[in-house]
Parts: structure tokens; sequence; C-alpha cells
């Protein structure tokens, strides 16, 4: 990246977004050096300007920001930084500055399904997930034809928790068998937004 540090006089904003929620979690300031720190460490540095030294976020707290990506906007002199928080943003214990909930349960299907994909590349042993890409497409489409129907069975039959239980078992085997086709849950949302015109 050729970033403008200049522009603000040696500094840059650096806006920090949860890699899973989106939400925007702070905003901070960083120079060359906090910027390198950043790439080298994985961890989100910044330069303060009232101590006027580096200071890596979650160094006294533990609460550190690891670096998921880096976006530079279009005119090359503000960061947008993923990262995955550990424990609350703020120094008043909030989990952004704003002071909002960093909660949005929905996107967690994305990160269920990227951690799919490193399973279907990784190909651990004694995974649950890895045996069923082992056991081929047929498997994977059985599994989510007994889910369908263990869910449908809760719903006319059986009490709400067990239906949320079967039901999440299902999107799970659905996220599998979507993997192994090269397909993504996005790929859904696309095409339910699509009809929702």
């Amino acid at each position: 990246m050729e970033l403008d540090f200049e522009k603000m006089g040696g500094l840059i904003p650096a806006i920090i977004q949860d890699n899973s929620t989106a939400k925007v979690l702070m905003l901070g300031f960083m120079n060359r050096e906090a910027y390198e720190k950043t790439i080298e460490t994985g961890k989100a540095t910044f330069y303060s300007r009232t101590r006027k030294k580096l200071w890596t976020k979650g160094e006294e707290s533990g609460h550190f920001l690891h670096v998921v990506e880096i976006l530079e906007d279009c005119d090359q002199d503000t960061l947008l930084i993923k990262a995955n928080p550990v424990g609350p943003v703020c120094h008043k214990g909030w989990d952004t500055c704003w002071n909002e909930k960093n909660t949005t349960d929905i996107n967690f299907l994305t990160h269920l399904q990227d951690f799919i994909e490193k399973r279907h590349e990784e190909m651990p042993e004694g995974s649950y997930t890895t045996s069923l890409f082992n056991a081929g497409i047929n498997r994977m489409a059985q599994k989510v034809g007994e889910e369908a129907v263990e869910t449908v069975i809760e719903a006319t039959n059986g009490k709400e928790d067990r239906l949320i239980y079967e039901a999440s078992d299902l999107i799970y085997h659905l996220i599998v068998l979507l993997t192994s086709k090269g397909l993504r849950i996005e790929d859904l949302a696309r095409e339910l937004k699509k009809r929702h015109k």
C-alpha cells in the first residue's frame, strides 16, 4: 500500500471494524511506525496523540484487536481494519467506543462457513466435518435430508428448544454441502434477496 501519511501531518485515521459482525468498534490514528508494527505483529497498534508514543490496543487490558484484513480508502489516507476483538474495545468496558452492543448473531453463519471451508482445506483427522467431506456428496446430501426430516418432526410434535436444535443441525449440514460444491451461504442470501424484489 502507498499510504499518504503527509496529508494529516504524519497520521492517518484507522477505523476498526469487527470482522464477524461488521460493527464499527473504534477509531484510532496511525503513523507509519504504528502501521508497520500492526502489519508485523497482527495486532492493531496506534499512535497516541496525547502521549506522543505508540500503543498496541490490549497491551494493558489483554483486549487485543487481532487484524484480519487492512483496506485503504480511495484517497489512500484512511484505513479500514477488520479485526477480531478479544473482549470489550472501549477503555470504559463497552463493546465499542460508542457504547453499542457488538452482537449480530446472523453474521455467525458467515464465520461458520469460513471455519467449515478451512476444515475442507486442511481435513484434520478426528473432525466430524472432515468425516462428512470424506464420505462424499451422497452422504452429505443424505445428512441434509435426515436433518430436514428431524426438523419437521420437531416443528409438528416437539418443543421449541428441540426445533431450534434440529434446525441448527440442518443449517450446519447444508453449509457443509454448499461448501463441498464451492458455494456459500451468501449465495442463498443473494437468491432470496433477488426473489424479494
